[in-house]
């Protein structure tokens, strides 16, 4: 049997994808128990166990993920996608990564994916495996069906040959119980998603890459100054200390772009932030009045860092 790129959330023993049923084989279960994990008809599978559940439906909502695909497909953050992408190739190309030359495979993380709209960008780079990871199932099967549509889902291999894009796996499962073996990938990427330094550190390979997107300062500062009367500024540099004993910063990278919304994409962007329960409704209706009569005008403004793991904390098995 082949080794296998996960593990079992419920036993940590290796986990074996099937196109109709991922098992376990048990061997690090007391009982030597095999957990099935069923594959859903969109391609998906499910290793989030309920233990690890905070709330019955965790993650985003449809409603949510319904309004950032407009939003994204409208090409507002393009700028942001291209940027991680053109930093993904740069990475994917040194030589310490793994290559045809070497014959090992480049596995990339991409945690907190969402329905995917940096992650099928991301599929593009020169990877050979996309795991695309996220707590809310809704998110997922939007990612899924996106990905069997483009014929990278992990089910098509077959059908893949001679397309030159990652093999997608889109998982639903938690970033702090990832079902990964330690040190099994060569690059995670974290698109405003939460950061948790041992768990990508304990995931990733020695001297692999960790991409992280957050607003920046000023990112949307017109439209939060408009919902809230004590605008509070982002602060994107906070996780860099509790990063700081496992990864090196390499580079920090800024984009920003003029948006004009109109009402809809406005509604959009504001049901698919934090902003749609945070701002009162009447702050809410009163900019999207305002916006009826003529575009709103705002800047998104964000940062990318570029680290690197570091080798004095290579794990010990």
């Amino acid at each position: 049997m082949p080794v296998s790129l996960f593990i079992c959330p419920l036993c940590q023993s290796p986990l074996q994808p099937a196109i109709d049923t991922w098992r376990c084989d048990g061997s690090l279960h007391p009982k030597q128990t095999a957990h099935p994990f069923d594959v859903a008809r969109q391609g998906y599978v499910n290793l989030l166990p309920v233990q690890q559940k905070k709330s019955k439906a965790p993650g985003d909502s449809q409603a949510s993920i319904e309004a950032r695909k407009r939003f994204l497909n409208a090409g507002y953050y393009q700028p942001l996608q291209a940027l991680i992408c053109q930093k993904m190739v740069e990475l994917l190309a040194k030589n310490e990564l793994p290559s045809e030359q070497t014959g090992k495979p480049v596995n990339w993380l991409d945690i907190g994916c969402g329905e995917g709209y940096y992650t099928q960008a991301m599929a593009q780079t020169g990877m050979d495996t996309l795991i695309a990871a996220d707590i809310s199932k809704p998110a997922i099967v939007e990612l899924a069906k996106a990905s069997k549509a483009a014929s990278s889902l992990w089910s098509q291999q077959d059908k893949n040959d001679g397309i030159e894009t990652a093999v997608i796996y889109p998982l639903v499962t938690s970033a702090a119980h990832l079902p990964l073996p330690a040190q099994s990938i060569n690059g995670i990427s974290s698109i405003f998603s939460p950061i948790l330094p041992e768990a990508f550190n304990e995931v990733l390979s020695d001297e692999g890459y960790l991409i992280i997107a957050k607003p920046d300062i000023r990112h949307l500062a017109t439209m939060r100054e408009a919902l809230f009367n004590d605008v509070r500024e982002h602060d994107s540099d906070k996780f860099l200390q509790e990063l700081a004993p496992y990864f090196t910063l390499l580079n920090t990278y800024n984009v920003s772009t003029e948006l004009k919304l109109s009402a809809d994409d406005l509604a959009d962007l504001l049901t698919m932030t934090p902003y749609a329960y945070r701002a009162r409704g009447e702050k809410r209706q009163a900019l999207l009045a305002q916006v009826a009569t003529a575009p709103f005008a705002t800047e998104a403004k964000f940062t990318l860092y570029v680290l690197q793991k570091k080798r004095l904390h290579r794990l010990i098995n």
